[in-house]
């Protein structure tokens, strides 16, 4: 049987989540397959027959056997749960109507209104320390079509852009006119993160949120530190708070 370049790698740290480690034994196995049918070594694979003989078809394969299996994708972007139902697990508050949506998050650490009528209603991981908190008005941003109708109509003043495009591609045309940015998706270094730096946008990703609604005045806790790659490898907890201000009775 072939031998791969990673049954030698002494310097890694696993693979991962099982769905990882599901799709790597899966490709390792047909890797090893297609070199033993190419009748080479490794290096004549590779620098060869490796882009003929594995197909697209051979990596659909892998894919369909694990959604066979029953398992089913977290999706980033709604157009991603719209073009493969079948692959993508359903996205809680899908058909709603914009005025009642709200991302609605397991994990979202919701706490009673505190004594400045601040609710907090979910935390994420913060892209850069600043010196004072953001406030503004929550909006949701899925797809082109919001996209484009702020392209044609503008981006309402103080707008708090809440999304799950961790690319950064959907919101690009616009995305130096948000106040801030509340992504359910990617980490601090996903490209969205890095966009939002370099405009100096306060943003938070891999946000969970529960009850934040189309119109709602929020307050991101971005005076919090930065969430570091050492944390995100560690599995050490650095989020900060996300609240929603209530009017009083």
């Amino acid at each position: 049987m072939a031998k791969l370049f990673v049954d030698m790698d002494k310097y890694s740290e696993g693979e991962g989540p099982p769905i990882v480690a599901a799709f790597h034994s899966a490709l390792k196995d047909l890797v090893r397959k297609k070199v033993d049918e190419s009748g080479g070594n490794w290096r004549e694979f590779v620098f060869g027959k490796a882009e003929t003989m594995i197909t697209a078809a051979d990596i659909a394969a892998v894919e369909r056997k694990v959604l066979d299996s029953g398992y089913r994708y977290q999706c980033s972007a709604s157009i991603s749960l719209t073009e493969r139902p079948d692959a993508y697990k359903p996205l809680a508050g899908a058909g709603s109507t914009p005025a009642n949506f709200s991302f609605e998050h397991a994990d979202a650490i919701v706490v009673a209104a505190d004594a400045t009528d601040r609710e907090q209603r979910g935390q994420g991981d913060n892209v850069v320390k600043h010196p004072v908190n953001v406030t503004g008005i929550a909006r949701y941003y899925h797809s082109a079509n919001d996209v484009m109708r702020s392209l044609t109509e503008g981006v309402p003043p103080d707008t708090i852009a809440v999304i799950e495009d961790s690319g950064g591609t959907l919101t690009a045309p616009i995305l130096e006119q948000f106040k801030a940015v509340i992504c359910a998706g990617g980490t601090v270094r996903s490209h969205l993160g890095i966009l939002t730096r370099e405009y100096g946008l306060p943003c938070l990703m891999n946000a969970k949120v529960s009850g934040i609604y189309e119109g709602d005045l929020v307050e991101l806790e971005v005076t919090g530190h930065a969430k570091t790659t050492e944390a995100y490898q560690q599995g050490k907890e650095m989020s900060v708070r996300i609240w929603k201000h209530i009017k009083p009775n």
